[in-house]
């Protein structure tokens, strides 16, 4: 029977896109584009100025938490394989075979190993990006599966870095280990396919695989908010009803099903990006601010008087549910100064059910940049390659 890794390997190199496929290549190369620009001034790109391409544009692309994710999976694919083909010199058929692994693997890997702690999105990046890079650079099947194996002692990463610069940086180094492990079975390297099987197993996954289906099986859903996509319908859902609320909020209680809260690991942020992983601070910048944008995921937004006030004033609910960071819908009741307020969402905007106009996806492009609609537009693999070069240059 053929390994893990020799059956994805086969399917990147007998993959043939369709029409949908390519436009969603296309939607994720400029989705990841504009998130990274969005991310010029951010501490992050000096302390990552040094690193190689791939790890730098994929930890630069991170930091904000605005970039696209798998909902099936629960893994951030684009920000991980659209940085490794540009870094290759690869194209959309690379970012597919390399996004489709990584949906596939990040499905075996499976709800209980993302809610045990590990950070799936490098733990399925890391040979999912051995694959991109392998197929960029023309690699055989053999090559792939060889790569996979090789990239398997970095498939790591844990969701107790979430609201550090340790999240984005880990995703970087996955990224950077599939350029290399590729690099290396170009070069003749040699490693056992079933390296990727034994893994799989000892992290708790399934070791089941559906290669059928589009590319990426299931879509990717776009960010609306810069934050952690399980705070998207209980920021949306509370949008809904915002311009009702009335003076003090007493009491804000959420029902949810808690797979949809995991990654959510700090009840009382102080910082920024602890605001980014933070139930009761979604509920705070859902209801003061008119929008949540990156000015709400800063340290003093989040250490507002009001803000804190509010976090105090959260009461989470779990429900009964089944797993996935959009499994059954939020539930949400908000006791003021008048009537109490009751909003329910199953599916956030962006979901891939709920997939984003043209308009909005400009819109999101703006708020990353005046100039990022600009610099985005009639961009392909070629010029975002040497955008990137430009913006985000290698300090040595």
């Amino acid at each position: 029977m053929a390994s893990i890794a020799e059956a994805l390997a086969d399917w990147a190199t007998e993959l043939e896109p369709g029409p949908d496929d390519l436009a969603l290549a296309q939607r994720s190369l400029l989705d990841t584009a504009a998130v990274a620009l969005a991310a010029r001034d951010d501490p992050l790109t000096g302390i990552a100025a040094d690193l190689p391409d791939a790890a730098r544009w994929a930890a630069v692309g991170h930091v904000l938490d605005f970039d696209d994710l798998h909902v099936e999976s629960t893994t951030h694919i684009s920000v991980v394989t659209v940085p490794v083909v540009l870094a290759t010199g690869g194209d959309a058929r690379a970012y597919l075979a390399g996004a489709g692994v990584m949906a596939r693997l990040g499905n075996a890997l499976g709800w209980s190993h993302y809610s045990a702690g590990w950070h799936a999105t490098c733990t399925a990046g890391a040979p999912a990006a051995a694959v991109a890079a392998g197929t960029a650079l023309g690699l055989s099947a053999e090559q792939l599966a060889t790569a996979m194996a090789l990239a398997v002692p970095a498939a790591g990463g844990v969701q107790n870095a979430f609201g550090t610069h340790g999240k984005s940086l880990q995703v970087g180094f996955a990224a950077q280990a599939g350029v290399r492990a590729a690099q290396l079975a170009q070069a003749g390297a040699t490693a056992d396919p079933s390296a990727l099987d034994a893994w799989l197993e000892l992290v708790g996954g399934s070791g089941e695989l559906d290669l059928s289906g589009p590319a990426v099986p299931g879509g990717l859903a776009i960010k609306v908010y810069p934050c952690c996509y399980a705070m998207q319908r209980p920021i949306a859902a509370l949008r809904e009803i915002r311009d009702q609320v009335r003076g003090e909020v007493r009491r804000v209680r959420v029902r949810t099903p808690q797979a949809t809260v995991t990654p959510l690991i700090h009840d009382r942020p102080t910082t920024g990006l602890e605001g980014k992983f933070s139930l009761p601070y979604a509920v705070a910048t859902a209801l003061l601010d008119d929008y949540p944008d990156f000015a709400a995921f800063t340290d003093g937004a989040v250490e507002r008087p009001a803000a804190q006030e509010l976090l105090r004033a959260v009461e989470l609910e779990h429900t009964p549910g089944a797993d996935g960071l959009l499994t059954g819908e939020v539930d949400i009741e908000v006791e003021h100064d008048g009537p109490t307020l009751h909003v329910r969402l199953a599916q956030p905007p962006g979901a891939p059910s709920r997939p984003p106009t043209d308009a909005e996806l400009a819109e999101k492009f703006k708020a990353c940049g005046t100039d990022v609609p600009a610099l985005l537009s009639g961009a392909d693999w070629t010029t975002v390659r040497e955008l990137l070069r430009k913006t985000f240059p290698r300090a040595t």
